[in-house]
């Protein structure tokens, strides 16, 4: 149901990937750095944010609304544990492409809570998706009793 726990926890992994949007993932540490780093793509203006790359945004929007869609599907949790499942492979996708692109860079940097964000969205899917296993193992053993 709609109550569950489950949809807490697939709520705070829409969150997690939504906060992407306002939340930098890493700032330059000083102003030379900064000047340093104008011929860069990814920390051109010091903050490293989700708005600097499309490949970023397309990775958070589906991640996002992925678990959001895995809420309302609580009448057929064998879908709703694929969307969660898949959500966590977004997630998965998301951190490994932030790990190319923070790579990439020769500067050193601050770590921001735009890094932890996916990682949050992964463990609250994680918990999301055992909890619709014991649940499924719930109405089953019901459905045996009957």
């Amino acid at each position: 149901m709609i109550q569950r726990i489950q949809s807490i926890f697939l709520l705070l992994a829409s969150l997690a990937f939504f906060s992407l949007f306002s939340n930098p993932m890493s700032f330059a540490t000083s102003e030379a750095t900064v000047n340093a780093t104008n011929t860069s793509s990814v920390l051109a203006d010091g903050i490293f944010n989700i708005q600097d790359n499309i490949g970023l945004i397309i990775l958070t929007v589906l991640g996002g609304v992925l678990a959001l869609i895995a809420i309302f599907l609580f009448n057929n949790r064998s879908l709703q544990m694929k969307i969660s499942n898949f959500s966590i492979l977004v997630a998965l996708s998301t951190v490994g492409f932030l790990g190319f692109l923070i790579s990439k860079e020769t500067t050193t940097f601050e770590m921001g809570f735009g890094l932890a964000a996916p990682i949050l969205a992964i463990i609250f899917s994680a918990l999301a998706t055992r909890f619709i296993k014991k649940d499924d193992k719930v109405v089953k053993s019901m459905d045996r009793l009957r």
